[in-house]
């Protein structure tokens, strides 16, 4: 069986892959953005060519997602790791409720636990050997009396995903969605506070999205909050009370503009079934892979699986590089594959993958 014809697919969990007509769009503007002579890369921020780019990028998400005027969308350094802490420094005033179903949102909890009083759940379970979350009526919650409680939709690592939205706290939750955000429609009144790091569903590693309930944001924080964490200052600034990541900003908002061509987040949402469908079925119907989650909580987003005989995992890797197929090896936490199906992944990608790992399936099974 021939595969040389398939050209290179990034299946890395982060920083991903960037549509490629998005690529194609920022490699003919570099050097001269819309006639200016100049590239993005030089532009002030401050200057009404990029402050035009800023405003559109946000038209744009708040658009795609419906995103009504109680709300600030900010465009924040670093990624969603920095805003573990920000989001307590802002937030936490009596307590905080966090149901953890995986390694983000138990590393979320832990920096929160720095700033004030956090009751952390662990909703991951056992069910017939596949991890699953604990059904919502078995979190031991204490009142309703606390500032937010937070979850992560879609665990990248574990893969693992919420197949709905809390009841508890709707209206106070907030949400980690820094692989799953744009991939599906939501209730943004649900939440007070989303935040999402770009690379994945976004654009390129070192920019933050944050998105909060105008209501929330406090002018009594702590005085050990830094300025650049503080959500009040960034929303009254526009996100640039300092240089923000001015190029991650612009690749983001063409990324935008692509989603909402392509025919907005429902669109995503049916592609990114689709694909994740297609590689379950494969590993459903093989003797060699097995995916270690149960069905009810599998991850559109970021699918892993497991060899039967772990002695072949080298060459799997291997011989996936040789035909195209990076970045498969699983986190080092938990090992075994995954692959990361975010938005940009075409359909082409997955049906190499699946074809790929039928055929190594029947010469080394």
């Amino acid at each position: 069986m021939s595969m040389s014809h398939w050209p290179p697919f990034n299946f890395s969990a982060g920083p991903a892959l960037l549509p490629a007509s998005v690529m194609e769009q920022a490699k003919e503007e570099f050097c001269d953005w819309h006639g200016s002579g100049l590239s993005v890369m030089d532009f002030s921020h401050r200057g009404l060519d990029f402050t035009s780019i800023a405003e559109q990028a946000e038209q744009t998400l708040r658009a795609l997602l419906t995103i009504s005027d109680d709300y600030h969308v900010l465009f924040c350094h670093g990624g969603a790791s920095l805003q573990f802490s920000a989001l307590a420094m802002n937030l936490l005033k009596r307590k905080a409720v966090y149901v953890n179903t995986g390694i983000w949102g138990k590393k979320a909890s832990q920096e929160a636990l720095k700033y004030g009083n956090v009751s952390t759940i662990d909703a991951l379970q056992n069910e017939q050997d596949l991890s699953c979350i604990l059904p919502e009526g078995s979190w031991a919650i204490e009142g309703d009396d606390f500032d937010y409680l937070h979850f992560t939709p879609n665990e990248t690592i574990g893969g693992i995903e919420f197949d709905s939205v809390p009841t508890v706290g709707r209206g106070k939750l907030v949400a980690d969605m820094s692989s799953c955000i744009l991939s599906q429609p939501i209730n943004i009144k649900d939440y007070g506070l989303i935040y999402a790091g770009a690379q994945k569903n976004i654009g390129p590693a070192g920019l933050a999205i944050v998105i909060v309930r105008k209501d929330w944001l406090r002018d009594d924080l702590p005085s050990y909050v830094p300025s650049l964490l503080d959500y009040r200052l960034l929303a009254e600034n526009q996100s640039m009370y300092n240089t923000p990541p001015t190029f991650a900003w612009y690749l983001s908002g063409l990324v935008f503009n692509w989603i909402k061509e392509q025919g907005g987040v429902a669109t995503m949402s049916d592609r990114a079934t689709a694909r994740s469908q297609a590689l379950y079925q494969c590993i459903d119907n093989s003797a060699l892979y097995r995916n270690p989650i149960h069905p009810r909580n599998r991850s559109r987003m970021n699918v892993p699986f497991i060899l039967q005989d772990e002695a072949l995992n080298s060459e799997f890797l291997k011989q996936a590089e040789t035909h195209g197929l990076m970045y498969l090896k699983g986190h080092r936490s938990v090992g075994g594959m995954r692959a990361s199906l975010y938005n940009a992944m075409p359909m082409a990608g997955v049906t190499a993958l699946v074809d790929f790992m039928q055929w190594f399936e029947q010469t080394h099974g």
